[in-house]
């Protein structure tokens, strides 16, 4: 695999900037869920500008570099699972963009955002209660934090189109 210094140099800055996020979650308690999602959509900008196996040799340096650097291991595991969702979501998109037949692609799409979600976020509400939590919970407050995290990922979702689309392209125009 051929990587020019250009993207090299590009990958070191957003790694960079990746792990100062995760270290300044741990340090800005008010702040730890947006930095967390800043430092995932390097994940995004990343593969978008590098590539798909590019972009997840990214991803892997960026979690086993925070669990070295970072000081609280929650909020690495916490990262790992946003840039997870990142990264299943551009492969995703790849693979409905090459679908020939006459499909409604913006909701398969959407459909398999939350497929890839949910397949993280569920098992991890039922099997990690206490940890979470402090306590087992009921089932009317698990469903509620269920519909909860689905409402958290179309913010999270529509956060992460609105950076790719406006933001980085503004910047990605005067950057390259």
């Amino acid at each position: 695999m051929h990587v020019n210094a250009k993207k090299m140099a590009f990958g070191g800055l957003l790694l960079a900037l990746t792990i100062v996020c995760m270290v300044l979650g741990s340090v800005i308690e008010s702040n730890t869920l947006f930095l967390l999602a800043a430092a995932s959509y390097f994940v995004g900008i990343f593969i978008r500008e590098a590539g798909m196996r590019t972009g997840g040799a990214f991803y892997l340096a960026a979690v086993l570099l925070g669990f070295m650097v970072a000081p609280n291991k929650l909020y690495v595991v916490s990262f790992a699972a946003m840039g997870f969702y990142i990264l299943a979501v551009e492969v995703s998109y790849c693979y409905i963009g090459k679908i020939k037949r006459n499909v409604n692609r913006k909701l398969l799409f959407w459909a398999v955002k939350y497929v890839i979600f949910n397949l993280m976020y569920i098992p991890i509400l039922f099997f990690f209660q206490k940890l979470l939590f402090g306590r087992s919970l009921s089932a009317i407050w698990l469903a509620g934090i269920i519909a909860a995290g689905q409402a958290g990922l179309w913010i999270y979702d529509r956060a992460y189109e609105y950076v790719q689309g406006h933001i980085w392209n503004k910047m990605r125009g005067r950057l390259f």
